[in-house]
C-alpha cells in the first residue's frame, strides 16, 4: 500500500511513486528508487516537501549495490515538463472515468443537501480534487477527453466537474503550486452550487429569460459565495466560486468588481467557465466547437477577459482539444486522443468512421505528426452531422 511521507523521512533505497507536496515547479522525472542521501538533499533543495512511496519496493542494503536501473532517482531533479505525461492515456482513462463519475455523484448529493436545508460536507470534494490533480499530473489527456464527451441533460452536474478539471489542467500549465491548484479545483467543483437556489423553471427555461428572471439567475454566484463561506472552504476557493462571473471592465455580476479587484485565479475561472458553457449542449442551444469558443473569448479581451491568460488557456487545451470529434482530409472521422504541444494541428487521432462511405471502420490511432502519415486535420465536427453516438463509441473504444 502506498504511503505519504515527508521528504525528511525519505531514506536511500525507498521507491518514490510521486511527489505530493512541493514548493516551486520541480518534479522528479519519473518513478524510481532513491539511491543516495545526496539525491535526497537535492530534492529538499528543489522545494519538494512530501512524497508518496511504495514500502513493498524498498531495497535492502545488498540490493542497493546492484547495477542501477534507468528509474533510479539520482542527481539534480528534472524541471517538470507539463506537456509530458507520466503514464499512457490507456492506463489512465479508466481511473479518470471513475473519478469523473464520483464527482458527478457528489454534485448530485450536494445539490440535494442544499435543497434539504443541510450544510454540505466539503471533505469528499477536497478528496476528488486531489484525485483530479493526481490524474492530470499522470496524463491530463484522459480527464480532458472525458470533459468533451457529454451526456444529454446532465449540464448542471457536468459543467462544474468540467470546470474543475480544466482549472486543474490550466493551473498545472501555468506552474502554480499544488496546494493552490487543490484550492482552485475544490472551489471550481462547487462554483455553481448556488444555482440550486434558483427556481427550476428559470434555470431550465428553453426560451429567452425576462429581465427579472435573468436578475434571479445572476444571484447564483452570490449564493455560491455564501454557501462555500459557511462550509469552511479556503479563501481562494470561495473567491473563485463567488466571482466567476465578474469581468475586468466591471460589467460582470453579481458584485460588479473590476480590474485589480479580480485576482489571477478569478480571471482564470471566468475564462474556463465561459469556455465550457459555450462548448456544451444546453436545453436552449447547441454547443459550439472549441475554435469558435476561443474566438468569442478573444473578442471579449481586454474588456471582459485577460488576453494573456486567454492565449495561455488556448495553448494549454489545444486548438482541437483532446476528446474533440474531427474530420481528416482522407475523410476519416476520429476523436483527438493525444495533444501535441509542439504542433497543435498534428495530434494523435483515434479514427473509427468513414465519412465518405458513412459506416464505422476498424479503430486505429493515427499520429498526424509522424513522417509516415500522409493525412491532415481538416476540421472539428459535430456527431449529429453523421448520426454518431459519440458516448457509445467512447465507452466501447476507451473504457474497459
Amino acid at each position: 500500500m502506498l504511503k505519504k511521507i515527508s521528504v525528511s523521512s525519505l531514506l536511500p533505497g525507498m521507491f518514490v511513486e510521486s511527489v505530493t507536496k512541493q514548493k516551486g515547479s520541480y518534479k522528479i522525472a519519473n518513478q524510481g528508487w532513491v539511491k543516495s542521501q545526496a539525491a535526497i538533499d537535492k530534492l529538499v533543495a528543489a522545494g519538494i516537501e512530501e512524497v508518496e512511496i511504495d514500502p513493498d519496493k524498498t531495497l535492502h542494503d545488498e540490493q542497493q549495490t546492484e547495477n542501477p536501473t534507468p528509474a533510479d532517482i539520482e542527481g539534480e531533479p528534472a524541471v517538470f515538463d507539463p506537456t509530458k505525461p507520466q503514464v499512457s492515456f490507456n492506463s489512465e482513462i479508466n481511473k479518470a472515468q471513475t473519478l469523473y463519475n464520483e464527482a458527478k455523484q457528489l454534485q448530485s448529493k450536494a445539490f440535494q443537501d442544499i435543497k434539504d436545508g443541510k450544510r454540505i460536507n466539503v471533505e469528499p470534494f477536497k478528496e476528488v480534487a486531489n484525485g483530479f490533480i493526481d490524474s492530470v499530473f499522470r496524463n491530463q489527456d484522459a480527464l480532458a477527453c472525458i470533459t468533451r464527451i457529454r451526456e444529454k441533460d446532465a449540464y448542471l452536474l457536468e459543467h462544474s466537474v468540467n470546470v474543475s478539471v480544466l482549472m486543474t489542467i490550466f493551473a498545472k500549465h501555468l506552474g502554480i503550486e499544488r496546494d493552490i491548484i487543490h484550492e482552485l479545483a475544490s472551489g471550481a467543483l462547487l462554483h455553481d452550487i448556488g444555482k440550486i437556489k434558483v427556481p427550476d423553471h428559470i434555470l431550465n427555461k428553453p426560451g429567452k429569460l425576462t429581465e427579472a428572471e435573468f436578475n434571479e439567475v445572476k444571484q447564483h454566484a452570490k449564493y455560491s459565495h455564501e454557501i462555500l463561506l459557511e462550509a469552511g472552504l479556503s479563501e481562494i476557493a470561495v473567491e473563485i466560486a463567488g466571482f466567476h462571473h465578474e469581468r475586468l471592465d466591471g460589467s460582470g455580476y453579481p458584485f460588479a468588481l473590476q480590474g485589480e479587484q479580480l485576482s489571477q485565479y478569478v480571471r482564470m475561472i471566468s475564462i474556463v467557465d465561459v469556455y465550457d458553457a459555450l462548448t456544451a449542449k444546453r436545453v436552449y442551444k447547441d454547443g459550439m466547437n472549441p475554435i469558435n469558443a476561443f474566438k468569442i473569448l478573444r473578442n471579449d479581451c481586454p474588456h471582459g477577459f485577460d488576453l494573456d491568460l486567454v492565449n495561455k488557456f488556448i495553448k494549454c487545451v489545444g486548438v482541437h482539444p483532446v476528446g474533440t470529434l474531427v474530420k481528416l482530409k482522407s475523410e476519416k472521422l476520429g476523436i483527438v486522443a493525444k495533444s501535441n504541444f509542439d504542433a497543435p494541428l498534428k495530434p494523435v487521432v483515434k479514427v473509427f468512421y468513414s465519412a465518405k462511405h458513412r459506416h464505422y471502420t476498424e479503430v486505429k490511432d493515427i499520429d498526424l505528426a509522424s513522417s509516415k502519415v500522409n493525412d491532415e486535420l481538416e476540421a472539428s465536427i459535430k456527431p449529429e452531422e453523421f448520426n454518431i453516438d459519440l458516448m457509445k463509441f467512447f465507452r466501447n473504444a476507451f473504457i474497459t
